[in-house]
Order: C-alpha cells, then sequence, then structure tokens
C-alpha cells in the first residue's frame, strides 16, 4: 500500500440512523447532521447513504456546504443552514433551495428583504449563548415572524453528554415555554438530546456524532478504519534515540517501523511522547498492540514492532482490528472524537463501503 487508507462504512452509518431514529418519540422524525463534509468522511456519500435509510432532513453549518449537498441529493430533502442567512448567501440559498436557520433580527430583516415567501427556520438561544435569538428578542417578534410560518424552530442543548446536568432540564423547560402552541415543528435534540429521552424530541430530531460511531452514543456501530503503511523498518540498538528531540531511547535492540501519517493527517502531535507502559498511543497488527515511540510528526510516526513474528505492510490506527475507536484516540490526545474525525487529512485514499 503506497497511501494511508481511510475506510468509510456507509452501512454503519445508516444502521447508527436507524438506531438513533427508533429510539425517537412517537411522531418525531429523525433528521442527520452532515456538516464539516459528512464531519470529515464524505457529506455526500453520508448523505445519499442516509437518504436511502429514510432521512428526508440535512443540516448543515455553512450556505455552501448546503449548495454542495443540494446538488448531490436532488430536490427531495430539506436542507438546513446552521449559520443561517449571513450576507453573500443569499445566491446559494435561492438556487439550492436551502432553509437558514436566522439566528437573529439582522438575519431576518436581510431574508425578508432578499428573499421573500423562501422557506426559513428561525434559531432560539435558550441557553449556549452562541447561536441564535435571546429569548426576549424572540418574544419581541414572534408575533410577526410565525404568521410566516418558518419550517423550524430550534434551540441547542450545552450540556446533553451530561445527562445529570441542570441545563438540560432548564434548557428543555425555557423552550418549550417559548414554543408551545405555536403549531411550527420545534427541534432541540442532537445525539445527547435523543438519548436523554422523549421529552427532548420534540417534532424532529438532529444526530450528528452518533451517526459517525462516537460518543455519547455506545451502543453505535464504528464508521471509521484507518491503516497506514509501513514505510522502513530498522533494527536499533539499546541506548538509540528515536524521533524530534530523542524523546524516546530504546531500551533494548528494537525493531522499529516508520509509518506514512503524521499530524498534517489529523493524528495530533499530543498523541505522541512517553507514557506508562501499555497506557499510550499505538498502532496495532491484527489483535497484537505496538507502541508508538517518539513524537508524532508532520508526515511520519515510529512504531516498537520488536515483538511482532512479522511486520505487516500496514499498521492500523482505527477499526475493528485494533478495537480502538475515534474517542479513545482523542482521550489518549486530550480532545474529543469530533476533532479527530473531522481533521483525518486529505492525503488518506478514502474508501466509501455500502450505503446501497
Amino acid at each position: 500500500m503506497a497511501q494511508a487508507e481511510l475506510t468509510i462504512d456507509l452501512d454503519a452509518v445508516a444502521a447508527n440512523w436507524r438506531a438513533l431514529a427508533g429510539r425517537a418519540a412517537h411522531g418525531a422524525r429523525t433528521g442527520a447532521v452532515v456538516k464539516a463534509d459528512g464531519y470529515g468522511l464524505g457529506a455526500a456519500e453520508v448523505a445519499r447513504a442516509l437518504v436511502r435509510a429514510g432521512a428526508r432532513q440535512f443540516f448543515v453549518a455553512q450556505a455552501a456546504e448546503g449548495l454542495a449537498l443540494r446538488a448531490a441529493l436532488g430536490a427531495v430533502p430539506d436542507i438546513f443552514v446552521l449559520s443561517g442567512h449571513m450576507e453573500g448567501a443569499t445566491a446559494a440559498i435561492a438556487e439550492a433551495r436551502l432553509v437558514p436557520a436566522l439566528n437573529s433580527i439582522e438575519q431576518m430583516t436581510r431574508h425578508f428583504a432578499a428573499l421573500p415567501g423562501h422557506p426559513f427556520a428561525v434559531q432560539i438561544d435558550t441557553g449556549m449563548a452562541r447561536l441564535g435569538l435571546p429569548p426576549d428578542h424572540w418574544r419581541a417578534v414572534a408575533g410577526t415572524i410565525l404568521p410566516e410560518r418558518p419550517l423550524l424552530l430550534m434551540s441547542h442543548l450545552a450540556c446533553a453528554d451530561e445527562p445529570a446536568h441542570s441545563m438540560n432540564a432548564q434548557q428543555l423547560s425555557l423552550f418549550h415555554t417559548l414554543t408551545v402552541g405555536t403549531g411550527i415543528a420545534r427541534s432541540l435534540a442532537a445525539t445527547g438530546g435523543v438519548l436523554l429521552g422523549h421529552p427532548y424530541h420534540f417534532e424532529l430530531t438532529r444526530p450528528g456524532i452518533g451517526l459517525y460511531g462516537g460518543a455519547p452514543f455506545a451502543q453505535a456501530r464504528a464508521v471509521v478504519a484507518l491503516d497506514l503503511p509501513v514505510i522502513q523498518t530498522r533494527v536499533i540498538a539499546p541506548g538509540t534515540p528515536v524521533g524530534y528531540g530523542a524523546s524516546w531511547i530504546a531500551p533494548r535492540e528494537s525493531v522499529i517501523a516508520t509509518v506514512s501519517a503524521g499530524y498534517a493527517d489529523g493524528l495530533p502531535r499530543a498523541l505522541g511522547g512517553a507514557r506508562a507502559e501499555g497506557a499510550g498511543f499505538a498502532l496495532w497488527a491484527g489483535g497484537q498492540r505496538c507502541p508508538v515511540v517518539g513524537r508524532v510528526s508532520m508526515d511520519l510516526i515510529t512504531v516498537d514492532v520488536t515483538d511482532l513474528d512479522e511486520v505487516p505492510e500496514t499498521l492500523a490506527v482505527l477499526g475493528p482490528g485494533p478495537g480502538q475507536g475515534v474517542d479513545a484516540l482523542a482521550a489518549l490526545a486530550g480532545t474529543i472524537g469530533y476533532e479527530i474525525l473531522t481533521s483525518l487529512g486529505a492525503r488518506y485514499a478514502r474508501r466509501h463501503l455500502g450505503g446501497g
């Protein structure tokens, strides 16, 4: 193998969507978040598989993402733009029939002036202080906006991955108070909100990370596998330093494999460095653990393969062989699975499996 290979299991994505849809309250539809190029895994391929699974509502972050997604999916699904109707986005919103989630009175003014009669949604800030109309702004304009029949009223939970956090119930209560009786479809729950239970589901849930095999959906099927080609293998003497900063010194005669990937490919530099035996970053040969030694560099990683009977052509970072998912890798780097997924680099050869 001349190039590191990232394999995306579209059947697993679809299975995860169906599992989360199966948890939805009676009558609630289930959409899908495919922003950031489908969390780094290919928005077009992921969304087409989800359409075949039954999804009809998709969420992206920016109008340009929505424009590309419309080209991939055709006319049927609703495509919501979470950043709303930004200046300069009017042409894309009109051309691709996107549904901007209007986040401010300024955006409402822009939308109604530029695209009267065009579908829209409204995002309300119930406690995250990020996007959306503050409650007092929503109360001030609701009487004017609701007769225009938005497709969706939505908000976002700040602490859904912490089920016991008091903000979940606070946001739920406020969202219900601000939207009850409107007759408009509502959405509050992403993956974590789906797992909080039916009171959070309203008329539409919009899972994201759970579709791609990430926490907090512990029952998710793994979606990605990542295999790195071995470029070179060498035998080094005891006391030989390896990598930048000579941060690892061979304690014995060792066989070191250099593999083709690094922090330019989304494997953070923080993964490298000395750790307790058995606790650090490792690659895998089948079921056998091979510790990474020395620092992760831009394009290369060095791996101790001394205990292998034979050095394979590739070593695995993610996938069923190592049984190591994105969240386990993220924990080693001091980050979250979202960042690992969305950082997986453009230099990987990508294979999309299934999805039919």
